[in-house]
């Protein structure tokens, strides 16, 4: 076995599996001739991620049933708008809205809860932003959750999103809920993140903006660790709630905040009970 032919495998692994160019065809019979053990894994590995590969694929597909749908009735710009940061008791609540290619399929893309790295969360978004028709995010302040209240400032925040957006779409897919005063239709989809790409690039565009943002408040702020915790109720954060008191990005209207000034008693709990979202039907 030279040391050029294990050099050759080397760059084939590199360009094909670590890549995504394919393998011509006379390379794959070359390799399935060919008796070294590092042929025989590289056909293994190669046979495994072209299976991945089908499967994504697949995925995706189902991913843009409702879009392919939508389109077969006429519909051109469909808008795929979500929220994150509903739980915290600090920083605002952000929506991303995204129009996104016929057929366009992002690999990787899904349900941001399911993308738990953080890295790869970014490099979804920054894809998003490079190939959507048009993308827009859009906040609610903790002033306007204090006063409104999370859940409609959570459908205001999608509502500027959706307004923000210099392609207007002229159907509009929303997870969960429909947002009120939008003139165009639209349609609430139970978990929309996981089963259509544009909620799912409206999401990831919301959860790394926000999270991005409290980056920033961490920054300012950096005895309450929000880089960490996002501005979420854990133990972290509450220990510093209560040593510190709140400060301004603090979400007054909910009760971990309430707590720590002392306007209920400590003992009380009072979660927080978004209002129950309805369900939906293709």
């Amino acid at each position: 076995m030279s040391k050029a032919a294990l050099l050759n495998i080397a760059e084939l692994k590199q360009r094909h599996l670590e890549g995504d160019r394919p393998v011509p065809r006379a390379v794959i019979a070359s390799l399935k001739a060919d008796t070294r053990g590092a042929a025989r894994a590289f056909l293994k590995n190669l046979a495994a991620k072209q299976a991945a590969n089908r499967s994504e694929g697949q995925r995706l597909r189902h991913m843009l049933a409702f879009e392919t749908e939508l389109r077969a009735l006429g519909h051109v710009h469909i808008a795929g708008v979500d929220e994150a940061g509903v739980g915290p008791c600090a920083g605002p609540v952000v929506a991303g809205a995204a129009i996104l290619p016929v057929g366009y399929k992002l690999k990787g893309l899904d349900d941001s809860k399911k993308i738990l790295s953080e890295e790869h969360r970014d490099e979804l978004a920054a894809a998003v932003k490079r190939d959507a028709l048009a993308w827009c995010v859009a906040f609610s302040t903790v002033e306007e959750i204090d006063t409104i209240n999370i859940y409609q400032a959570g459908l205001l925040a999608m509502r500027r999103a959706v307004e923000g957006l210099k392609v207007a779409p002229d159907f509009v897919l929303v997870d969960a809920r429909k947002i009120p005063g939008l003139t165009m239709p639209q349609r609430g989809l139970i978990g929309g993140d996981g089963l259509s790409l544009s909620i799912a690039a409206g999401a990831i565009l919301a959860k790394t903006t926000r999270d991005a943002h409290m980056r920033e408040l961490h920054a300012r702020f950096p005895r309450y660790a929000f880089a960490t915790h996002k501005g979420y109720p854990t133990p972290q954060h509450l220990k510093a709630l209560q040593k510190f008191g709140p400060v301004d990005c603090h979400r007054r209207s909910f009760a971990p905040v309430k707590r720590a000034l002392g306007l209920i008693p400590e003992q009380e709990e009072l979660p927080f009970n978004p209002p129950p979202r309805k369900k939906s039907s293709r």
